[in-house]
């Protein structure tokens, strides 16, 4: 890749896999499925790193590249999300306060639950309009996700950021759904930045990953690149070379997905089965106002229905769609529909009717279609 930082971001993913073989001239990268490297005449190592575990060619051209996106001073790319999450809060001294969200993705929530029963942290859980209110002298860390999933409400990253610098906490960001193509929260004012990688970076349902970007290099970011290291959990090269290969498309990917998923909310706004949709590109969005503001790249393909039926009737809907997958995950080419509820289990928060939906990038009178029919039967 080009080493011109005045790169606009498209032209950054593109041309992300262009570092041409020296030995072959190919333009993709090539795949290093090895272990280990052998060392110089002088048994010096040939590369920054010499073990797979501490990384790969393929590995750093991609935390390179998604670095650049992010416009961080570095970033590690993890086996998975989770993978990442539970690095990163190694880091969190013993005892420390910890902020975060009521409703966002579970799992994140309930690795922080876990660690609050295992008394490693205090965890304040709290909606979105209450975060600055819920920081104190004792918090460590304020993690929040915008959107957030799956209610879809927008959060002021710079205000947010603010409200934690001021008692000299961190700020981290899960900007899955952001897609370092709407919004760059590090410039914002966050401190990390989060990505399931598996979602809208890769793009194509076929790798499991998960990435945090640094605002800056200091003794924590030191501290989570030595964590992956000792747990062996460094992105393996083949999935790095997949990941690579997607964010090559990311910004046709994420603005096709935006324009459906716009086109949806306002063909179904006013519709009888309907009561109500859920996504930032809606006035009457929670947050609609900052989201015009911050996510300047799109407002995205995610969003969700709340249908006029109860909890059978939701799961049914889901199961009457023909080109929408009734399945987890977002972020593909295609299109999925998941009853949330379902899936989070009995303790979810989530109300009954939620069915969230991952626009993809099809026809979109294919996709309307497929929900009208849908929506007909329940």
């Amino acid at each position: 890749m080009s080493k011109n930082h005045k790169l606009r971001p498209e032209t950054i993913a593109a041309q992300s896999s262009r570092a041409v073989d020296p030995a072959t001239g190919a333009v993709a990268p090539p795949l290093y499925l090895t272990t280990t490297y052998a060392r110089d005449e002088n048994y010096q190592p040939k590369l920054a790193e010499n073990y797979q575990r501490n990384g790969s060619p393929n590995l750093w051209q991609v935390e390179e590249t998604i670095a650049a996106l992010e416009k961080g001073a570095g970033a590690l790319a993890f086996s998975s999300g989770m993978a990442a999450v539970v690095a990163f809060c190694e880091t969190i001294p013993h005892g420390a306060h910890v902020v975060s969200l009521s409703n966002m993705y579970y799992g994140v929530r309930s690795w922080f639950q876990q660690l609050e029963n295992k008394r490693r942290i205090t965890l304040t859980l709290v909606e979105p309009e209450s975060l600055a209110s819920a920081i104190t002298a004792k918090t460590d860390l304020v993690w929040i996700e915008t959107p957030v999933n799956p209610t879809w409400d927008v959060i002021d990253i710079s205000a947010t950021a603010n409200a934690a610098h001021k008692v000299g906490a961190i700020l981290a960001v899960d900007a899955t759904c952001l897609a370092a193509v709407a919004c760059n929260p590090l410039t914002l004012g966050a401190d990390v930045v989060f990505h399931s990688a598996t979602k809208y970076l890769n793009g194509h349902t076929d790798v499991l990953a998960g990435v945090l970007v640094a605002r800056e290099s200091n003794a924590r970011w030191a501290e989570v690149k030595r964590l992956r290291t000792i747990m062996g959990n460094a992105l393996p090269p083949f999935e790095s070379w997949l990941l690579l290969r997607g964010l090559r498309t990311l910004h046709l990917r994420y603005v096709q997905s935006s324009k459906n998923a716009m086109a949806i909310a306002r063909h179904f706004s006013l519709h009888p089965k309907l009561q109500q949709i859920l996504y930032p590109g809606l006035a009457t969005q929670n947050g609609h106002a900052i989201a015009k503001l911050q996510m300047a790249g799109g407002f995205g393909g995610m969003m969700s229905f709340l249908l006029k039926a109860d909890f059978a009737g939701s799961q049914k809907f889901c199961t009457r769609l023909n080109l929408f997958a009734p399945a987890t995950s977002l972020g593909g080419v295609e299109s999925l529909a998941e009853h949330r509820k379902t899936v989070e289990g009995p303790t979810s928060s989530l109300p009954d009717n939620l069915v969230r939906l991952s626009i993809g990038i099809e026809n979109i009178n294919d996709l309307i279609e497929d929900l009208e029919q849908a929506l007909a039967g329940i």
